[in-house]
């Protein structure tokens, strides 16, 4: 491999994480940029079919410092588990022990679900200059009338235009699942009230208080993703987000949650190369 990788120990104030630092290979190009990779959902470094490690490698072969790390809990790194919104602390110390370890200034925040979640809940309650950008993928921004909304709008739409679900309906089949199902979503999003969670606003002022570019990106098979582009459109809080300068969007036309067809991964690469090509 034309790259170098190391463990390291990442210490923060009362807890402990182990990381994995991929470097490119002694006397290659270095470039002056960073990444942090933030895991999303219960996972470790390696993530879902290597996903966090095939990435790593591919950016540090082009001459990124990338380091993956384990909250506690997970993985390698002992303690009780983290929710994604209280790991800001632990982003702080392994974006330390990163730009400790690596030769360069600044990084890059690169996060999946609740990770990009994480990341942008990060920023809002640190405004940390040393973060230059953020590429996120799949942010999560679930709640229950979200979800119901999602659910109603991306699933139950296309299966009433389906003459399948209509012949399983008149002959008593799974079609009368799915109705109760819709009705059940109808009700959630008429009974709310309640404005949107605080992650959800805080995310918000995160993203537009940040200075630095912004790549997101997004699965069309993912159902995660339709919410967050839902949200955007319809909380106040998210108003003109996807407009702001520096920001750009991408959608990735047959791909999952995690993107796991080869060519779903090899496009998220591309797309995160060719980002970070154009800030360093």
């Amino acid at each position: 491999m034309n790259l170098q990788e190391r463990p390291i120990h990442i210490a923060g104030d009362g807890f402990d994480m182990l990381g994995m630092l991929a470097l490119p290979a002694p006397g290659a190009p270095l470039r002056h940029t960073g990444v942090l990779v933030v895991v999303g959902g219960a996972q470790y470094r390696v993530g879902s079919h290597r996903q966090f490690v095939r990435l790593a490698r591919r950016l540090a072969a082009a001459g990124y410092p990338v380091l993956r790390f384990d909250l506690p809990g997970m993985g390698d790194s002992p303690g009780a588990p983290v929710p994604f919104d209280s790991c800001s602390p632990h982003i702080a110390a392994a974006l330390a022990a990163l730009l400790h370890a690596a030769p360069v200034r600044h990084a890059v925040l690169w996060g999946l679900c609740d990770g990009a979640s994480a990341s942008l809940l990060y920023l809002q309650a640190t405004q940390d200059a040393r973060v230059t950008g953020l590429a996120l993928l799949n942010p999560w921004v679930r709640s229950e009338v979200g979800l119901a909304r999602a659910q109603v709008k991306h699933y139950y739409r296309q299966r009433l235009l389906e003459p399948a679900f209509w012949r399983k309906l008149a002959a008593g089949g799974v079609g009368w699942t799915a109705l109760r199902g819709l009705l059940k979503n109808l009700r959630a999003m008429r009974q709310a009230a309640a404005p949107s969670l605080t992650f959800q606003e805080l995310m918000a002022q995160g993203w537009h208080a940040f200075e630095g570019k912004i790549l997101l990106i997004l699965s069309e098979r993912d159902l995660t993703a339709q919410e967050f582009m839902d949200h955007a459109a319809t909380q106040p809080a998210w108003r003109d987000a996807l407009q702001r300068p520096g920001a750009s969007l991408h959608r990735l036309a047959g791909a999952d949650h995690t993107c796991s067809p080869p060519a779903s991964q090899a496009q998220v690469e591309d797309l995160t190369l060719a980002w970070l090509a154009a800030m360093d």
